[in-house]
C-alpha cells in the first residue's frame, strides 16, 4: 500500500498537469496497474475482507469449556473465580492439546459476546426522577458517625435534592419523598429505584409486590415507581453518579454541624447555589433546564403526605413503652393500655384515647425517661423523688435547680425530696406555670439581704460542730398558701 502523500502525487500528475498512467508508472517505479488502481478509487485502495481462518483446536475445546464453566459457575466466589489459565490447566489434565493463549482467546471472546451493549436514552422535562441512598461519613458534635445520604435527582435538569438520615429505613425513605417533592415545589411523571426493601415487600415476575406505606405515597402523589434490575446499578446511573459527586465535592472534607439537619441544610443551599455554575454538554445550566421543567411537573396535593410509620405498641404497667429497640416513659395515666405509636425520623408521637404525646427519638438500645410523666406517683412516694431528684430538677429546669440545692443545704436530702414531693403534687393540682411563678417569688424574696445585723457569739468548743437549720413548718405553710392562690 502507497504512503498517502504518494496517491496524491499521482492523482494530482494525472488529473492536474495530464501525465499519462505509463509515464507516472515510469517515473514512481509502480506498475501501471498499481497506477490505475489509485487512480480509480478515492485515493486509498479497498482491502478485501479477509475470511476467518479455520480453529479446529479451539473449536475442539470450545464445548468441553463451557461445560467447565457451567460446572464451576455455583463453585466460585469474586475472589476465588474462574481464569483462563486454570481452564488450560484442567483441559491439559483431561487430553487437549492446546496452549493457554488459545483458551485466553476463546474467553475473551466470549466475554465480548456476553457484555452488555449499553443504550443512549433521552430524558424529558417533568418526566423522571431517580432515587438512592449513599453511606457518608459526618461529624456530628465533635463525634465522627455513619449517616446515609438520600438522594433524589431531577433526570431532565439535573437538579438534585439531597439529606442526610441515621438509618436507611422506610421512614427515612419516605421522608425523603416528601421533602424533595417540596422542594422541588411539583411532581415527576415517574421514579426509578433499586430494589429496596422500604419500597418492594417481595418481587413476584416483572411487577413487584409494594410495601403498604411505599403503595400509599405512590398513591398519594400519582406517580408510576420503576425499578432497576437485580444488581444492575447502571440501570440507574445518572443518580449513582451525581451521588458519588456530591459525597466528593460537598461532603469532603467530612462535614461538620450540630446535628444531621444541620448539616444536610448547609448541604442542600450548596447544591441549590451551584445550579448556576453546573452546564451540560449544550452548555445550558441547571438552573435554565429546570425552569423549563418545572412548568411540566404537576402540581402537589395541599397538605404533604404524613411520612410516619404506625404502628400500634403496649404500654407496660411503668408507663415505658418500646419502639425500633430504644424504650420511652409516656404519661403514668396511660399504663396498661394500647397506643398507636406514629414514627418519624426525629420524632414520635403517641396517641392514646384521644390524648397525644409527642418524644423526641433516641438511639436504640436507649432509654427515655421524662418524669413529669409520674407526677400523681412522685406526689406521694418521696423517696422515689430522692432517688431520681437529680434528673427530676434538669428536666423541671429553674427555679428547681436552685430550690433543690437551697434545701438540701439547709435539711438534707431527706427533708428536700418531702418538700419537692409536696411540690409536685402542687404542680398538678395548680399547674406548672403558676407553681413556677410562685417559688421565683419565694426565692427572691428569701435572698434578699437583711436589713439587721445580728452577731451570734459562739463559744470555741462548739465550733467543731455543725448546727443544722430548724424544721420545716414555716415554709409548708408558706407552700400551703402559695397553692391556695
Amino acid at each position: 500500500m502507497l504512503r498517502m502523500d504518494q496517491a496524491h502525487v499521482i492523482r494530482y500528475k494525472h488529473f492536474i498537469e495530464g501525465v499519462s498512467v505509463r509515464r507516472i508508472a515510469r517515473q514512481m517505479r509502480l506498475s501501471r496497474n498499481t497506477v490505475r488502481k489509485y487512480l480509480a478509487g478515492d485515493g486509498e485502495p479497498k482491502r478485501a475482507q479477509r475470511q476467518a481462518r479455520a480453529a479446529p483446536v479451539r473449536e475442539a475445546a470450545a464445548s468441553r469449556i463451557e461445560a467447565i464453566l457451567q460446572e464451576w459457575s455455583g463453585r466460585t466466589t469474586e475472589k476465588q473465580r474462574i481464569t483462563g489459565s486454570r481452564v488450560h490447566q484442567q483441559l491439559v489434565e483431561e487430553g487437549f492439546a492446546l496452549g493457554i493463549t488459545t483458551v485466553r482467546e476463546y474467553l475473551a471472546e466470549r466475554r465480548r459476546r456476553d457484555q452488555e451493549v449499553y443504550v443512549p436514552l433521552e430524558w424529558w422535562p417533568g418526566e423522571c426522577v431517580q432515587v438512592d441512598f449513599f453511606e457518608v461519613t459526618v461529624d456530628v458534635e465533635g463525634a465522627r458517625r455513619k449517616a446515609w445520604k438520600f438522594l433524589m435527582r431531577l433526570m431532565y435538569s439535573g437538579r438534585d435534592f439531597a439529606w442526610l438520615y441515621e438509618r436507611c429505613n422506610r421512614i427515612a425513605f419516605m421522608d425523603g419523598h416528601v421533602r424533595a417533592f417540596q422542594h422541588f415545589g411539583g411532581l415527576p411523571a415517574r421514579g426509578i429505584y433499586d430494589r429496596l426493601s422500604a419500597a418492594i415487600k417481595r418481587s413476584v415476575g416483572l411487577e413487584p409486590e409494594l410495601t403498604d406505606r411505599f403503595r400509599a405515597l405512590v398513591s398519594y402523589y400519582v406517580f408510576e415507581p420503576c425499578f432497576a434490575r437485580p444488581r444492575e446499578g447502571h440501570d440507574k446511573g445518572g443518580v449513582e453518579a451525581r451521588g458519588k459527586g456530591i459525597r466528593l465535592q460537598h461532603l469532603t472534607p467530612i462535614p461538620q454541624g450540630r446535628s444531621l439537619r444541620e448539616i444536610s441544610t448547609t448541604m442542600l443551599a450548596a447544591l441549590d447555589a451551584a445550579m448556576d455554575t453546573r452546564k451540560d454538554r449544550e452548555g445550558h445550566t441547571v438552573a435554565a433546564r429546570f425552569a423549563l421543567e418545572k412548568q411540566k411537573l404537576r402540581a402537589l396535593p395541599p397538605r404533604p403526605f404524613e411520612a410516619r410509620i404506625a404502628e400500634p405498641v403496649v404500654i407496660s404497667r411503668q408507663s415505658l413503652v418500646r419502639v425500633e429497640g430504644a424504650d420511652y416513659t409516656l404519661p403514668e395515666s396511660w399504663h396498661g393500655l394500647m397506643a398507636m405509636a406514629h414514627i418519624g425520623v426525629a420524632d414520635i408521637r403517641f396517641e392514646c384515647r384521644g390524648q397525644t404525646e409527642v418524644v423526641p427519638k433516641v438511639a436504640r438500645g436507649g432509654r427515655l425517661v421524662q418524669y413529669r410523666h409520674y407526677q400523681h406517683e412522685l406526689a406521694r412516694k418521696p423517696q422515689a423523688v430522692r432517688q431520681v431528684a437529680p434528673a427530676l430538677v434538669a428536666q423541671l429546669g429553674q427555679p428547681y435547680g436552685r430550690l433543690w440545692e437551697l434545701l438540701v443545704a439547709r435539711h438534707g436530702e431527706r427533708e428536700a425530696a418531702r418538700v419537692l414531693s409536696r411540690l409536685i403534687g402542687i404542680m398538678e393540682n395548680s399547674g406548672e406555670q403558676a407553681l413556677k411563678l410562685a417559688l421565683e417569688e419565694i426565692l427572691k424574696a428569701s435572698s434578699a439581704p437583711s436589713t439587721e445585723a445580728k452577731t451570734v457569739e459562739v463559744p470555741a468548743s462548739l465550733q467543731q460542730f455543725t448546727v443544722e437549720s430548724g424544721s420545716l413548718k414555716a415554709f409548708d405553710a408558706l407552700l400551703e398558701e402559695a397553692s391556695s392562690e
